[in-house]
């Protein structure tokens, strides 16, 4: 009986144990106010358990992304339709619903946002990346067509989607970007530029394509590196051999 009396003590700590000593040694009705206790103490408040309440407004946020996240294109339009903005973000990265479609191959909610006119096609994340630098990175062509298609801005002040699409050294999406007037020799915030991101990269295809279409090849960042010290810190022998040649006989 004691063996058992302490192992409910064990459980139910936050209850002061001279009070249930004392019901338990009175006997009787003491037993049946420690009964009371014990049940009392095993029904958790809700505050105790930290439940939280959700309102409408958000209980529809989460249902829009989730619905962005598994292309669901219904319940978007049911949810948008109740009044819900379409630009609603997650909070992890701040990514809007519609890079969140870019994000996980969700097409058909994609097509659909894109030309909504709610939509904000040049909507930022925490990080500063729009729908279109993602496509870029992913290496999306279709998807970053479609975004230009629609009117998503291409050149921006800082990092752009032909930074990234050179970080990746994908051809296809530079030349894209490039026919509809991506600027060529864009700065990040520290003055990389695409040509240096390629060179780091190490794809040549990518780096001649830059320099064949204007890309300067002298230009350096905040750090004073050139393209070719990109390439050559990076071990890309083949593309520093070509930068080197580029800077002294262009």
């Amino acid at each position: 009986m004691t063996s058992r009396i302490f192992l409910v003590f064990k459980k139910y700590k936050a209850l002061d144990y001279r009070v249930m000593l004392r019901a338990v040694c009175q006997g009787g009705a003491g037993v049946m106010v420690f009964t009371g206790i014990l049940l009392a103490s095993s029904v958790p408040s809700v505050q105790a358990q930290g439940i939280q309440t959700i309102s409408p407004e958000q209980k529809q946020k989460e249902q829009f992304l989730r619905a962005a996240r598994f292309d669901d294109l219904r319940q978007i339009k049911t949810l948008i339709e109740q009044g819900v903005n379409p630009n609603q973000t997650e909070s992890e990265r701040g990514e809007s619903a519609l890079m969140l479609t870019v994000r996980e191959d969700s097409y058909q909610v994609f097509q659909y946002l894109i030309f909504h006119p709610q939509i904000d096609l040049n909507a930022r994340a925490n990080n500063g990346d729009t729908a279109l630098m993602l496509a870029a990175y992913l290496g999306k062509v279709d998807w970053l067509s479609e975004l230009i298609f629609a009117g998503a801005q291409i050149n921006q002040v800082g990092w752009t989607a032909l930074h990234y699409a050179a970080a990746i050294g994908d051809e296809q999406i530079i030349a894209v970007l490039l026919e509809n007037s991506a600027y060529i020799d864009a700065e990040s915030p520290n003055k990389t530029t695409p040509l240096m991101m390629a060179a780091r990269k190490g794809d040549l295809p990518a780096v001649k394509l830059l320099v064949q279409e204007g890309a300067d090849v002298h230009l350096k960042n905040l750090l004073g590196l050139t393209a070719y010290d990109f390439a050559h810190d990076a071990g890309m022998r083949d593309v520093a051999k070509y930068l080197q040649q580029q800077m002294q006989h262009p």
